[in-house]
């Protein structure tokens, strides 16, 4: 028998270095950065025109991943922001070539 592994992601965006951030997650980051992008969600993200994608985690279980986007939702900004410059020090956008223009 044939077990699927499924995939969740953490994300952080933003729309420039230091500016407004948001955790999310997904089953697939690759659709919802290109939602993001896109302007395809109404939303916080679209308000703060946040598309930019920072940082992310991958999950094998869906609960991990909330379990840790609940955690980061409470954690102090700069927290996070030292958690992006750990892997991301010019705060450079992981998703930029992931579409054509």
């Amino acid at each position: 028998m044939h077990k699927t592994i499924h995939q969740y992601y953490l994300y952080l965006i933003t729309n420039k270095k230091n500016g407004v951030l948001y955790i999310g997650i997904t089953n697939d980051l690759e659709r919802r950065m290109y939602e993001h992008k896109n302007k395809l969600i109404k939303g916080f993200s679209f308000k703060y025109n946040l598309d930019k994608l920072m940082y992310f985690e991958t999950y094998q279980y869906i609960n991990d991943a909330i379990k840790r986007e609940k955690n980061m939702k409470k954690w102090k900004r700069e927290w996070k922001i030292k958690l992006i410059e750990t892997d991301n020090i010019d705060w450079a956008d992981l998703s930029h070539d992931w579409f054509d223009k």
